[in-house]
């Protein structure tokens, strides 16, 4: 009887035990937060050699590993049903976090693509999507990523990467005499990535006031109604 009586103690206790909030896709946004400090101090330090590129090609493959975790952590989150406020908090803010970091530490490692009016513009831009994005969520709805911003994303990640081995190379010879020019790809991905940051950050602020002005819209018809209703319930004497 005892032993019955402990197991199903036992039992609740494991039930009732909150689950930790560190699952699998919150591991792997914390191993992308982790790459920053790292990625930082491959093009940081000279104690990793640059004659042959091998600290270019270190901090490509690190930065591309931390990006590709973008969509890896937040595909199993959904398929294995793990979506938790730690993940939808920290997710977004790796992203900027790896983004802003780069653009900053590319400011000193590669000034002549990447003067720091660019880091201003990028970092800028996120801090304005943040803010409506909270804005949004206090009056009660939400700004979708836009496919605008998605492809900005993707060019971010590109513009990084030829910045970096820009430093290098500005060219890799191919075959038969043709060569694939690492600096005109990184030059155009910089400002092609400026004009889209510029542009999506527009559209979230359209698509933010069209939302917060419908809001306010309903909000004072609400107020309206009810004051009208408030009126007509006061007895006449």
């Amino acid at each position: 009887m005892e032993d019955n009586q402990g197991n199903a103690v036992f039992v609740t206790a494991r039930r009732r035990r909150p689950k930790f909030p560190v699952n699998l896709p919150n591991s792997i946004t914390f191993i992308r937060i982790l790459c920053i400090p790292l990625l930082i101090w491959i093009l940081s330090t000279p104690r990793v050699g640059s004659a042959h590129g091998e600290k270019e090609l270190l901090a490509s493959a690190l930065f591309i590993a931390a990006s590709i975790t973008d969509g890896i952590d937040g595909y199993l989150a959904r398929k294995r049903g793990q979506i938790t406020t730690m993940g939808i908090l920290l997710d977004p803010l790796a992203d900027k976090m790896l983004i802003a970091s780069a653009y900053i530490t590319l400011v000193q490692f590669n000034p002549r693509l990447v003067p720091a009016w660019v880091a201003v513009i990028v970092i800028g831009r996120e801090f304005l999507v943040s803010g409506l994005r909270g804005i949004a969520a206090n009056e009660g709805f939400t700004i979708e990523a836009s496919e605008l911003g998605k492809f900005k994303m993707v060019v971010q990640i590109v513009s990084v990467v030829a910045v970096i081995l820009d430093h290098r190379w500005k060219e890799w010879p191919l075959f038969n005499g043709y060569f694939f020019p690492v600096h005109w790809i990184a030059w155009a991905a910089i400002w092609f990535m400026v004009c889209l940051s510029l542009i999506s950050a527009v559209d979230y602020f359209v698509a933010f006031w069209s939302k917060i002005d419908r809001q306010v819209v309903r909000s004072r018809r609400r107020a309206f109604l009810l004051s009208r209703r408030k009126r007509n319930a006061v007895p006449t004497s």
